[in-house]
C-alpha cells in the first residue's frame, strides 16, 4: 500500500510515530548520529540502487516524464544519491542547490509531487527496504512539497 493512499488520521499518527522516536545516545552519553535508517536502506550500496530505480521509473512514468527531460542524468544520479544518503542519517552531505532553487521553474503541482512518491516507493520496494523504513524516509522527505510545489 503506498503511503498516499493511506486514510489522512492514518499517515499522520504514522508520522507522529516516526517524529517522536527517541535519539540514539552513544555510550557516553552523548547523542550518536542515527545511521538506522541509512542502513536499512542498503548503505551507500543500496542508496545507489535505489537512486538508480527511482531515475529509471520518473524516466519511464508519462506523469513524470517531461519534468527531468532537461535534467543532467549524471548530476541528478549524483545529488539524489547525496541527499537520500544525508537525508537517511549517512555519513554524506548534501552539495546541492536547494530544493527550492532546483525546482522553481518546473511549475509542479500536488499531483506530480505524488507520483515522484510513488516512483521513489516503487524503487525502495524492488530494493527489498522494510515497509517501516520505506515510511522513515518518506516521513523525512515529505515536507520538501513546500519548497517543491510551484503551482
Amino acid at each position: 500500500m503506498r503511503l498516499s493512499r493511506l486514510p489522512r488520521p492514518l499517515a499522520a499518527l504514522l508520522l507522529a510515530l516516526l517524529l517522536a522516536a527517541p535519539p540514539v545516545r552513544a555510550a557516553d552519553g552523548a547523542d550518536a548520529p542515527d545511521d538506522r535508517l541509512y542502513q536499512a536502506l542498503g548503505a551507500e550500496a543500496g542508496v545507489a540502487r535505489i537512486t538508480e530505480d527511482f531515475i529509471a521509473n520518473v524516466q519511464a512514468d508519462p506523469r513524470t516524464r517531461p519534468y527531468f527531460v532537461q535534467a543532467s542524468i549524471p548530476r541528478l544520479r549524483a545529488k539524489l544519491a547525496e541527499y537520500f544518503c544525508a537525508r537517511s542519517g549517512g555519513p554524506c552531505r548534501y552539495t546541492g542547490s536547494s530544493m527550492r532553487n532546483v525546482h522553481s521553474n518546473l511549475h509542479i503541482d500536488r499531483a506530480a509531487f505524488n507520483a515522484v512518491v510513488e516512483n521513489l516507493q516503487d524503487a525502495m520496494q524492488r530494493n527489498g527496504v522494510p515497509f517501516a523504513s520505506q515510511n522513515a524516509l518518506l516521513a523525512r522527505l515529505a515536507p520538501l512539497y513546500r519548497e517543491i510545489e510551484t503551482r
